[in-house]
């Protein structure tokens, strides 16, 4: 391999390592919505138990 190949060859990885990362922060992202939509639930049920 010659260096013009090797050059190819890091940054095809370096964004497939950038794509990889942005993927899991979307993941961790959407678990974040999901658990806070579930909480903010959670503390309506309490405000509607604690006015009735």
């Amino acid at each position: 391999m010659d260096t013009a190949q090797y050059l190819l060859a890091a940054n095809a990885a370096v964004w497939i390592g950038l794509g990889g990362y942005i993927f899991f922060l979307a993941r961790r992202q959407a678990t974040m919505e999901q658990r806070l939509q579930h909480l903010e639930a959670l503390d309506n049920e309490q405000h509607d138990t604690r006015s009735a």
